[in-house]
């Protein structure tokens, strides 16, 4: 496990909080900062800095690494949000990730005391984001929520098929429903001068950011096998496999904006 430097002093308790996640995540995935850097696109020195509290780092690392250390994005990207809003607040005080130089003389600090003359409008952007993210949180309850009922929906309507005019049985609804994330694998084949992995066969359907499902593990089989690394398996459209294609249809001729659709088939499978 990595021998952190201790935060600086005066870094607000929600950034430290933030930082400190990540640098857990960072510590389970055994990854060096080059390593790091290689898996998310972001620099050995970015990374020093995101985890050193110097600086606040953009989504997408924060998503990166989640995913590397197997930790919800969701959760982690309300964090960096809060810690974003702490992070915006500390400069318009002007305050520094910095320390101050202990033998420098300056004036003693004023006590703040709470006052109804505060600015309302800095108190309308702290509602707004918050309900942000209170907005967000329900969203992803609804939407697990939803699956939950349709999952035993289903389970319900094929247990009474099977009942041979007896009177049903419901068994009592369990509390939770575990959700299963399906697993892929590369089975490379060529057929007929074509190469496919055993995800899917498509060779013309539409596939970018924020997508999953078996057309996405194909799509990083196959730019595995042409030696240009999406990250895991995993049948999930993120920053990673999207830097990839990038860099996969540029060394291809084509144009590098991250979207696979049939060019970018027509060469993934050649």
């Amino acid at each position: 496990m990595s021998r952190w430097k201790a935060l600086p002093a005066e870094l607000d308790p929600r950034v430290r909080q933030l930082v400190v996640r990540l640098r857990r995540l960072k510590d389970h995935s055994g990854l060096s900062m080059r390593q790091l850097a290689a898996r998310t696109g972001y620099s050995p020195k970015s990374w020093e800095r995101y985890l050193g509290g110097r600086s606040l780092p953009p989504g997408e690392a924060v998503e990166a690494l989640a995913r590397i250390g197997g930790d919800d994005p969701t959760r982690l990207l309300t964090l960096r949000e809060v810690a974003a809003e702490a992070w915006e607040n500390g400069k318009d005080r002007g305050s520094t990730a910095a320390p101050a130089d202990p033998s420098a003389p300056g004036p003693e600090p004023e006590p703040v005391s709470p006052s109804p003359s505060a600015d309302p409008a800095a108190e309308i952007r702290l509602s707004v984001r918050s309900l942000r993210i209170v907005l967000a949180a329900g969203a992803v309850v609804l939407v697990l929520a939803v699956s939950s009922a349709v999952l035993m929906t289903l389970r319900l309507t094929g247990h009474s098929g099977a009942d041979d005019g007896r009177t049903q049985r419901t068994a009592p609804l369990a509390a939770s429903t575990p959700v299963t994330t399906p697993s892929y694998g590369c089975r490379l084949q060529r057929v007929d001068g074509t190469w496919y992995a055993g995800n899917s066969r498509t060779r013309d359907a539409t596939v970018g950011y924020g997508q999953a499902g078996p057309d996405v593990a194909e799509v990083q089989c196959l730019l595995r096998r042409a030696g240009v690394s999406p990250g895991g398996i995993d049948g999930m459209f993120g920053p990673l496999t999207r830097g990839a294609v990038v860099r996969f249809q540029k060394r291809a001729g084509l144009i590098g904006d991250g979207i696979v659709g049939p060019r970018t088939w027509k060469a993934l499978r050649g």
